[in-house]
């Protein structure tokens, strides 16, 4: 089954702010499921080919690399921005991180860290918070908090749908003939 390039991605703006508590439990989530997935495998996390982009582990780390951009937007908004932190889309900092060399409870540890940061901010978000927009630099559209864990959110999942065809892809590589 093939995945939408993430680029390829598109946002229609959420509507009702309501829906926020649902998507801040999903984003809560993450750290849990990760664990579930990855936690007491015995397939190497850190092993890639020359057909895959990153590691297990280096997935794991994509999504640590990334919680201070999330957190920088929702604050973003709650200050009255216009526009939102740039992201950097080259991916510099999960290149050059060694995420390889860390175990994935290490991993799963530190991200878990890292979102309490972005759900206290978003937990913390007033209903003033909540009616504001900052345009988002790649698609160019105005979003509001909501949008932007529900983008978080979508974004964890697209990794977590790697990882899952990772260990898939791995599997079948590895099964005795």
């Amino acid at each position: 089954m093939q995945r939408t390039n993430w680029f390829d991605r598109t946002f229609p703006p959420i509507t009702d702010n309501g829906v926020l508590p649902c998507i801040i439990e999903r984003l809560s989530g993450t750290p849990a499921r990760l664990h579930e997935k990855l936690i007491g495998t015995s397939i190497d996390l850190t092993r890639s080919d020359s057909t895959e982009k990153w590691s297990i582990s280096q997935e794991v780390g994509h999504l640590i690399d990334l919680e201070p951009l999330w957190l920088q937007r929702v604050r973003d908004i709650m200050a009255g921005n216009q526009h939102l932190t740039i992201a950097d889309l080259s991916n510099t900092k999960t290149y050059q991180a060694d995420h390889n060399s860390r175990s994935i409870a290490e991993l799963i540890q530190i991200l878990r860290e890292q979102r309490q940061l972005l759900i206290t901010a978003l937990q913390e978000a007033e209903d003033e918070h909540l009616e504001r927009s900052a345009v988002h630099p790649r698609l160019g559209m105005p979003m509001r908090i909501v949008d932007i864990a529900f983008f978080v959110a979508e974004h964890d999942d697209h990794h977590l749908a790697q990882m899952t065809y990772l260990l898939r892809k791995y599997i079948v590589e590895n099964k005795p003939r």
